[in-house]
């Protein structure tokens, strides 16, 4: 059983802090951005979930409305926890999350090119990419893909 629960101040200092990934993936740290971790950090999480499986904290979602009917979606999984095949049926279970509570008619989210393995996991639950563009970030530029879902499979 999963739980969506809305993240306080301790968990988000929590994964900002303490939720360290290895090698590449590290590039995830939330301390490898200023501006990420500022973002993170601010008192205002409308959107900011910390999820539970059972009674173990597995990652968080920040689901973030535009207006037009979109949401941007934003994860991370316990690092721990990463490539043990646990990533479908969590990153399902976000999106069921955003669907009962947003109603959105395209969820988006953008993701790191190199970090195949999860473009992967994105795509099995039917996300489909529709542009790569370069970001500046963690004190560098780096390529991103572009996914969006849509609900009603259009």
């Amino acid at each position: 059983m999963y739980s969506f629960i809305p993240m306080n101040q301790e968990m988000a200092e929590e994964i900002a802090y303490r939720w360290k990934y290895d090698g590449e993936f590290s590039f995830y740290d939330m301390t490898e951005d200023e501006e990420d971790l500022a973002e993170f950090l601010q008192s205002d999480r409308t959107g900011y979930y910390t999820v539970k499986k059972e009674e173990e904290w597995i990652g968080y979602y920040c689901f973030e409305e535009s207006g037009r009917g979109e949401i941007e979606i934003g994860l991370g999984m316990k690092p721990e926890l990463t490539g043990n095949g646990l990533g479908l049926e969590f990153f399902q279970k976000g999106i069921e999350f955003a669907l009962e509570q947003y109603g959105p008619a395209e969820l988006f989210l953008s993701v790191a090119a190199f970090n195949q393995r999860a473009i992967k996991v994105y795509q099995k639950a039917g996300f489909i990419p529709v542009k790569t563009f370069i970001q500046d970030t963690n004190g560098s530029s780096f390529e991103f893909v572009r996914m969006k879902f849509n609900p009603k499979g259009e």
